[in-house]
């Protein structure tokens, strides 16, 4: 069922974003976090003060798929856990050119709005409800449903290109609270190099399929079926790996030319994700953490107590509950590579004078120098650890610790009914406004600001005069 109002044609030029993602042009946000990597780094500019645009507002909140977070982790004896699974607590946005797109898990629709007016251009009904935001590329709107199709849309009308179905059939069930699909797309929709990729299923019993689908026609390239975790959260891409969240568990990576399973990487799980260069950084954790895992092993190579992460310009932007930080990052990662380095070294001597003390007598030479060794490694390490600590470069209070994105000069911040910008050179917050409900989306697209609460409102911020007025 289809609701239009013409768009008048959205002409797209491909382009490559860090070399990982498909663009229209510099400004837009063609897919959830602006590229495929899910950096949330734009090259848009916002000059403050902005004013409220208009605001659109759904009948219904927004109805995440999982509530909250788990109370406690009786097996480890942790508490006061964090949520791990917050990919739809708002309807997240893109847009691209005057056009501005997104899901909804209240009333199972796709919407396209003027991104200048708030004015509704079409709307598209799927089955279930839509819990990612719509993937924008060669002028198609690619969706995921809980009723367990992907959809290809004309992004100019909502007309459907085409749909298909990921998982075995078409089997409903009561989940979440609603008839879904026994194989729900919960992974989103990524785009690149023509080829679409998407995933479907919750209970790895019945079979999570992990697909490429041809973007002009849907046809299934390739699938990977996992029997051993689920996938639910927005899918990565890079050049030559697909990264598949799995919700409370650890990211899977696979070959994005065949869907082979090369690795689960270690960590305490988490929904968001993004990438820097060929580190993935994911959480939150459990208690707040983000691990990082680079290149072709599994291990982390560190870990921040954080909520959030943007990585530009040689630093990175560490987001908590309370604060805003900002380190080297390059020279961090440097440190932290040699630290990893020894740290290793220490285990594998460790590990060496326990066997050796089994004939203590026999070895006692050798085993002198390896526990002189260990000392001079411990030290090592120790001063390392310093050194990192140094490569903070400034720390500020921040009552926006909902979501963070970087738009040009500034870090806009979501938080508990506001919406902030902060100069990313120091922190100082020069423009804030009051928004209804809680900001769990941001987006920014040819000067525009989109924000996305559990409420079910979208704002649109811009500079200039006040177009209309928020009641």
């Amino acid at each position: 069922m289809m609701k239009k109002n013409g768009l008048g044609g959205l002409g797209l030029v491909l382009g490559l974003m860090l070399g990982l993602s498909e663009f229209s042009r510099a400004a837009d946000w063609p897919t959830y976090r602006g590229d495929n990597a899910r950096t949330g780094v734009s090259p848009d500019r916002l000059a403050p003060p902005l004013s409220e645009r208009w605001v659109f507002r759904s009948k219904h909140p927004a109805q995440p798929a999982w509530k909250g977070e788990a109370k406690w982790d009786g097996w480890n004896k942790v508490y006061d856990l964090k949520s791990r699974q917050t990919f739809d607590y708002a309807f997240q946005v893109t847009a691209v050119g005057d056009a501005m797109f997104f899901g909804s898990s209240s009333d199972d629709k796709v919407y396209s709005l003027d991104a200048r007016s708030g004015e509704e251009r079409w709307s598209f009904f799927t089955e279930g409800p839509v819990r990612f935001a719509p993937t924008i590329a060669g002028g198609k709107a690619y969706v995921g449903s809980d009723d367990g199709l992907i959809y290809c849309l004309d992004a100019g009308t909502g007309k459907v290109l085409w749909k298909t179905r990921l998982g075995p059939r078409d089997h409903r069930i009561a989940g979440n609270g609603r008839v879904i699909s026994a194989w729900p797309a919960r992974t989103g929709v990524v785009v690149q190099g023509g080829i679409a990729y998407a995933g479907a299923g919750m209970f790895p019993s019945e079979g999570v399929h992990l697909c490429a689908l041809d973007a002009d026609t849907g046809k299934i390239l390739w699938r990977e079926t996992q029997t051993d975790l689920p996938a639910q959260g927005y899918l990565l891409a890079s050049p030559s790996r697909l990264y598949v969240p799995t919700g409370r568990n650890n990211p899977v990576i696979l070959d994005i030319s065949n869907g082979k399973r090369l690795r689960v990487v270690k960590g305490q799980g988490g929904t968001y994700a993004l990438l820097a260069g060929n580190a993935l950084i994911f959480g939150p954790g459990k208690v707040g953490q983000l691990g990082v895992v680079e290149g072709e092993v599994s291990d982390q190579l560190a870990q921040f107590a954080g909520n959030h992460m943007i990585v530009a310009e040689g630093k990175s932007f560490l987001h908590s509950d309370f604060e805003l930080s900002v380190l080297d990052r390059d020279r961090y990662m440097t440190l932290a590579r040699e630290r990893k380095t020894r740290l290793n070294q220490q285990q594998a001597q460790s590990d060496r004078l326990k066997k050796l003390r089994t004939k203590a007598k026999e070895n006692a030479g050798t085993i002198a120098e390896l526990r002189t060794s260990i000392l001079k490694l411990g030290r090592s390490i120790d001063e390392l650890s310093r050194n990192m600590d140094e490569c903070q470069l400034w720390t500020v209070p921040c009552e926006f610790p909902l979501d963070l994105i970087l738009v040009g000069d500034h870090l806009v911040a979501g938080g508990e009914g506001k919406v902030g910008l902060l100069d990313k050179r120091n922190g100082e917050l020069v423009w804030q406004s009051e928004v209804n409900g809680r900001v769990f989306g941001l987006a920014s697209a040819a000067q525009r600001l989109f924000v996305s609460t559990d409420l079910g409102h979208i704002h649109c911020f811009a500079a200039g005069e006040l177009a209309q007025k928020r009641p």
